[in-house]
């Protein structure tokens, strides 16, 4: 072990700060083709998005100088205070947050907003990972994991009551990091077994989806029954259960749909699913992105050449479908390179935090690649028409200060623990 230098640069993963200068570089000349109406006004023009979006990565140069100056235990020290201060700030949203497309998500600063449940995923990974790096954390003990989730589910529920459930799924995702780090594997069974069982109910209806699915039970059974690995004369009050909770899940997922999903939701469902078409109502912006997309071609048209993106027919696309101004003006190429930079990224993060010597740090690690492969498997799904819209921004790449500072703040905290890895104190 070596004690650390005063030269706080010293092994940074110089790797993973190209990629946030790449994506960030990209996602500013989306922004900035997806939002110029007059080519002849100056980039440094604060008062169009692109130059608030400019604006916002300088100050993200400080927050990243800020972050690699301060020891690195110093975020394991206070995770539990930066947990507790971003919580509190999600319960000030229904007193003093201002209402943004019917979601309570925003404290409005003047003449900006911060949105603060892009900082609270950090803080409630930071929690995460202090808790499991206690000595005799082992998440096969129900009470560990009641604690692990505890930590997860507190930060969703708020933030699905503003109502923003989009945001609040990215917390039941980093049950891969829980089971990463020893959670039994029937948690993910039951999860991946859960939203199949939904899915299939809301696009088949009750009466076919028990139909479908007891009689795959009932083949599974007789499989097992046939292999003598399964006694019914002694197993019989749980395979009684089984059917009962099933039955009742499946019961329930229209109620679920009908009166704890709002509208909007339920119309995004409706056309994801094929049920219902609607490309001049709630599935415009989804229509409209697809073909902004399919019209770029093989190579796009060019950049500022867009006339889709010029004429301003995709709503938000600065913002939630960013990725539509990449297909039109950069083509199949150029998505295709997006795509694989991401990807390279979020594999370098994984990379990275495999080698972490703490385990606070690798389940940080861990926590932050699910992160960002959530947000842009999302995101990008739902601009090309295979998810429900969300509002899930493409990290680096949607227009949004809150956004990007929180993905800035996730990623410099890791590179510095990753630097401090080797380093006594």
């Amino acid at each position: 072990m070596r004690k650390r230098q005063n030269n706080i640069f010293v092994g940074i993963d110089w790797i993973l700060v190209l990629f946030f200068i790449i994506l960030t570089f990209l996602g500013w000349i989306n922004i900035y083709a997806a939002s110029v109406t007059d080519a002849s006004q100056g980039v440094l023009d604060f008062s169009t998005l692109y130059g608030k979006q400019l604006q916002w990565i300088g100050f993200s140069t400080i927050i990243i100088v800020i972050i690699i100056a301060i020891d690195s235990k110093f975020y394991e020290r206070f995770s539990g205070v930066f947990y507790i201060i971003s919580m509190l700030s999600l319960v000030g949203l229904f007193i003093f947050g201002s209402t943004v497309n019917g979601a309570t998500s925003w404290y409005n600063l003047g003449g900006s907003s911060l949105q603060p449940s892009e900082f609270a995923k950090g803080a409630t990974i930071l929690a995460l990972a202090n808790y499991l790096n206690e000595p005799n954390r082992d998440l096969s003990n129900i009470k560990d994991q009641f604690s692990a989730f505890s930590i997860l589910l507190l930060p969703a529920v708020l933030i699905t009551l503003q109502p923003d459930a989009g945001s609040a799924l990215i917390y039941f995702a980093l049950i891969f990091v829980l089971y990463r780090e020893g959670l039994p594997a029937i948690y993910l069974g039951l999860g991946f077994s859960a939203i199949a069982l939904f899915l299939l109910t809301l696009y088949a209806g009750f009466t076919s989806s028990i139909i479908i699915v007891f009689s795959l039970i009932t083949l599974f059974f007789v499989y097992l029954l046939n292999t003598k690995k399964f006694q019914l004369n002694r197993e019989w009050p749980k395979v009684i259960v089984l059917y009962v909770f099933i039955g009742l899940f499946l019961f329930s997922v229209d109620y679920v749909f009908n009166n704890v999903f709002e509208q909007r939701h339920r119309d995004r469902f409706s056309i994801v699913l094929g049920k219902n078409v609607d490309t001049k109502g709630i599935g415009y912006n989804t229509n409209q992105s697809m073909l902004t997309i399919g019209s770029g071609g093989l190579t796009g048209k060019g950049f500022l050449e867009g006339d889709r993106t010029q004429g301003n027919f995709v709503p938000e696309q600065d913002t939630d479908y960013i990725f539509s101004t990449v297909g039109e003006e950069w083509g199949f190429i150029g998505s295709s390179a997006v795509i694989i930079i991401f990807i390279a990224f979020i594999l370098r993060i994984i990379r990275v935090a495999e080698r972490q010597k703490s385990k606070f740090s690798r389940v940080f690690g861990y926590s932050i690649a699910t992160i960002f492969f959530f947000h842009f498997m999302i995101n990008i799904g739902m601009v090309i028409g295979l998810l429900p819209t969300i509002g899930i921004p493409l990290p680096f790449f949607s227009y949004g200060g809150s956004s990007l500072w929180g993905f800035t703040i996730l990623l410099f905290i890791f590179i510095r623990l990753d630097a401090d890895r080797t380093y006594e104190w």
